[in-house]
């Protein structure tokens, strides 16, 4: 059975950057804007408040997250967002925060520095080692919260535990042990709460099998009453069903990750054009040239060359 979030998580490539610990004392709030990079934050101890920016500067489904310890969260794209103590709401975008911020080893002293620890966070930046980034991020939620997973708390305790320890090859211990926390937190569907996105989907017991469908079989030419009949639902009630879980219009989603494999099957460089056209959907070169070309903004042999242009400066760097 083809497993699609597994197939994204292995062409996305997340890695770990690096993370710190933040130890916060009541009342105190820190906004963030756009970082560049997705980030995941890890509750060890107490609890928070979290917002994250919708696609206009708002809260990101009109609420405020209750994070307790143990969850985990993951913001895929370049977002703003705001954490707080429970006694107040996370600051808008613009409003001030007024909160004092004390670097300490290893990490940073949020609010009173002389106050009663209440929130133990570890928080930090990852990456995604896929030059497809751009097009499988969209695939995913805005952002992802995981509440109950065993695996995913004992993961965040052995990070808090390493990132605090001063033990010989901690840097390689802690960015192995967060590829697999964020691993874990993508495939994590049976106990997530997210915005639109592939998780959702997939936890949707009608959609899951036409998702299943689409990543098992690229190359087949799906029509919107074909995928439906996957769902076992009327071609107007999957559309809507699917325009709501995962973001996209089905044939909208199903070409993002035609497009994406037909990247990694040009940079492999193993595969005739002609094969990629077929293995991704469509009957002929030229009319695989035009969507490429119209999706990605270069031809597909042009994407080729500069990829293995690419590959050869690195092996002689």
């Amino acid at each position: 059975m083809v497993d699609p979030m597994a197939e994204v998580v292995a062409l996305l490539k997340p890695g770990a950057l690096f993370s710190k610990l933040v130890v916060a004392s009541a009342p105190w709030a820190v906004r963030r804007a756009e970082l560049g990079q997705p980030f995941y934050m890890a509750v060890l101890e107490g609890r928070c408040f979290l917002t994250v920016d919708g696609e206009e500067g708002g809260r990101a489904g009109g609420e405020t997250i209750t994070l307790e310890a143990g969850d985990f969260v993951l913001i895929p794209a370049v977002r703003g967002f705001a954490t707080s103590s429970l006694d107040r709401l996370p600051p808008r975008a613009g409003e001030a925060v007024a909160t004092p911020i004390v670097p300490m080893p290893g990490g940073a002293r949020v609010g009173d520095p002389a106050g009663a620890v209440d929130v133990r966070l570890l928080v930090g930046h990852c990456e995604f080692g896929s030059p497809d980034a751009a097009l499988l991020v969209p695939l995913l939620p805005r952002w992802l919260h995981v509440r109950g997973e065993d695996r995913l708390a004992t993961l965040a305790q052995l990070v808090g535990e390493e990132s605090r320890a001063d033990r010989p090859a901690r840097e390689i211990v802690m960015a192995r042990l967060l590829e697999v926390l964020l691993v874990e937190a993508f495939r994590s569907t049976a106990s997530v709460a997210a915005s639109p996105g592939l998780v959702r989907g997939l936890a949707d017991p009608k959609l899951a099998p036409a998702l299943r469908r689409m990543h098992g079989r690229p190359g087949d030419g799906w029509s919107i009453a074909q995928l439906a009949r996957e769902a076992a639902l009327s071609r107007s009630a999957f559309f809507q069903r699917f325009q709501r879980a995962v973001g996209m219009a089905p044939m909208s989603y199903l070409q993002a990750w035609r497009m994406a494999l037909a990247k990694q099957l040009l940079r492999e460089g193993e595969n005739a054009i002609t094969n990629i056209a077929e293995r991704v959907g469509y009957g002929s070169v030229s009319a695989f040239g035009v969507a490429f070309t119209r999706y990605v903004g270069v031809p597909p042999g042009r994407y080729a060359r500069g990829e293995a242009r690419q590959d050869a400066a690195q092996a002689l760097a």
